[in-house]
């Protein structure tokens, strides 16, 4: 038997046996596969026929909402996590929007997120907890099947959760959840909008959710290891607005009671800017930072950038302490940037964090008429014309303007949504 942690000693999982999350029989679970093939194909067949941009366009919008607003804020950072406070009014309403990725109520959610947690965070557990297993049965096993350990071990969540009555409702009926909104697109869209606005949204969800699990503790980058663990958690760099910034897990896994989850330069997190947006207007307080959790002593940094940032923690005052050389320029000067083709020998310099993107898809989608450089210690890629110079999504647009006309064409039409987005983000830093 091994020991257990120090920092699961006040995990919501309660056992006397390490083994008891290593010992068990996977087995098909009827509801659970029902559920998600009979969205997938009324996604597949339903969305297919009756296919239309704006209901595409729905799918788009209720599919970001919920996994923004409702998963990685309700369901994962506040209710799991609890790592900021709120109203309990926006908390109720984040949770029912984590309730509409359709994965399950927000009791069951947690304790499969918690029994997860635990078990990766010891020497050893089963494959279904560790997504130890190929990838096509791994799929098999956590879209459709259960593991039923042998001795299962007790799950004690917080009676401010486990009775609430709004949660214990939400557990009770959190599949016909999807009814009233379905009743409400087929009113708006006809059938279009039902298959797009929730077939497809929940198979997204669902799916989404197993895959990027999947990746994230078996391929991506590193910045910790957490000494004796089951799994490690890994950093998917090229999906951070997909998934609202839950792919940088390996982070997760280092501080999992931090509310920010991108920490290094070019970690994009949408989630953590909108917890900085609600912050500003008072709905959110007591954020907590890795420097507001427990020192871990199985916790190593795997290289000199993870261990100079937080040898000596990063505070919530220090979130921002690193500001950049230059804001971005005002719209008709990056216009004019966008018509301004230098020579070959003074063609443009992009330098970019390395976290962003691997040089060869920059390189790819930039073209040969720009240089680039590698800034490891920078926040945001930084594009250099000659004595003028602009930073983050309107540098990208700048840059990829210099390929040819089309591309500077679309440039143009991209370049006010960049610079709004940039001017947002300087505001919440």
């Amino acid at each position: 038997m091994h020991s257990l942690p120090a920092s699961l000693e006040r995990h919501r999982v309660r056992t006397v046996d390490l083994d008891s999350v290593r010992c068990g029989e996977v087995r098909y679970a009827p509801t659970k596969s029902f559920w998600f093939f009979s969205m997938a194909g009324g996604a597949i067949f339903g969305g297919l026929s009756t296919f239309s941009w704006s209901a595409f366009l729905l799918f788009l919008a209720t599919t970001s909402c919920v996994l923004l607003l409702g998963h990685s804020l309700g369901s994962h950072r506040k209710l799991i996590h609890d790592s900021y406070q709120c109203p309990k009014w926006l908390e109720y309403v984040l949770v029912y929007c984590g309730v509409q990725v359709g994965l399950a109520g927000p009791l069951g959610l947690l304790r499969q997120h918690e029994l997860r947690d635990y078990a990766q965070r010891l020497p050893d557990c089963h494959d279904y907890l560790r997504h130890g297993r190929p990838f096509w049965l791994d799929g098999w096993w956590q879209l459709n099947c259960e593991l039923n350990l042998s001795n299962p071990p007790e799950i004690q969540i917080e009676p401010r959760i486990a009775h609430d009555r709004f949660y214990r409702f939400l557990e009770r009926t959190w599949m016909a959840q999807q009814l009233p909104w379905a009743v409400l697109f087929y009113l708006w869209g006809g059938w279009a909008f039902v298959f797009w606005g929730v077939c497809a949204r929940v198979t997204a969800g669902v799916f989404g959710h197993w895959l990027i699990g999947y990746f994230a503790h078996n391929h991506g980058g590193m910045h910790y290891r957490v000494n004796e663990a089951a799994v490690q958690g890994r950093n998917i760099s090229f999906i951070s607005l997909l998934t609202m910034g839950e792919c940088w897990h390996n982070n997760h896994h280092a501080f999992p009671g931090s509310a920010r989850l991108g920490l290094f330069p070019g970690e994009w997190d949408p989630g953590w800017w909108v917890l900085m947006l609600l912050r500003q207007v008072g709905l959110v307080w007591s954020v907590r930072l890795p420097n507001d959790l427990p020192p871990r002593a199985e916790l190593e940094a795997l290289d000199g950038i993870a261990a100079k940032r937080f040898a000596a923690g990063l505070r919530e005052n220090e979130v921002s302490a690193c500001p950049d050389p230059v804001e971005p320029q005002s719209l008709p000067v990056l216009t004019q940037m966008c018509f301004g083709r230098p020579a070959v020998a003074q063609r443009p310099v992009v330098e970019w964090p390395a976290a962003m993107v691997s040089a060869r898809i920059l390189n790819l989608v930039l073209g040969d008429r720009i240089e680039l450089r590698l800034a490891p210690a920078s926040r945001r890629l930084l594009l250099r014309m000659g004595d003028t110079h602009t930073l983050g999504l309107p540098a990208l647009c700048v840059a990829f303007a210099q390929r040819n006309t089309a591309s500077r064409t679309a440039a143009l039409c991209l370049l006010p949504f960049a610079v709004a987005f940039e001017n947002l983000r300087i505001s919440l830093d």
